[in-house]
């Protein structure tokens, strides 16, 4: 019995890149994806240097794989997290391919909420007011991110 939801695939020591998709499995065999859309960032641009911006998409599937436009913006099913390479280095995260990054695939504005109260954008500079969806400035962990996922799809939260 697994401590997370998470399922193990494929540990992997290669580094994420930007555009890299990678794969989720859950308690029911099924996939969910996600996308890296910044890596290794600098403190400047993150809570945490060498963090990585990513999403995850609401799409589930059967299959360890994916039609063209099935990872839109429109459809994460969180608001975007930053994270490091654990996942990917305990196999949680498996990459299964890549694709360059457009303007049509990144949110026009990234917003976090700081735990001061204010509102940064992807480069730590302070919004006005929260913009959605609206995600935390601060290193997220899998087991987290595994809580939030179960919470989303109607998982039990496996205990701590």
């Amino acid at each position: 019995m697994s401590d997370i939801n998470l399922r193990v695939l494929k540990p992997s020591r290669k580094r994420p890149a930007s555009g890299d998709i990678f794969a989720l499995q859950m308690p029911d065999e099924k996939y969910l994806f996600g996308r890296v859309v910044a890596a290794d960032l600098p403190s400047t641009l993150a809570p945490m240097p060498g963090s990585y911006l990513i999403y995850v998409y609401d799409h589930v599937s059967a299959a360890k794989s994916l039609a063209p436009g099935q990872l839109t913006r429109d459809c994460l099913l969180l608001p975007p997290v930053f994270i490091n390479r654990m996942p990917w280095t305990k196999g949680y995260f498996e990459t299964i391919g890549t694709q360059p990054l457009s303007e049509k695939d990144v949110l026009a504005q990234h917003c976090f909420r700081r735990w001061t109260g204010e509102y940064l954008d992807d480069r730590g500079q302070r919004l006005p007011g929260p913009v959605e969806p609206c995600g935390d400035w601060g290193l997220s962990s899998y087991r987290w991110l595994d809580d939030q996922i179960s919470d989303k799809l109607g998982f039990p939260r496996t205990p701590e």
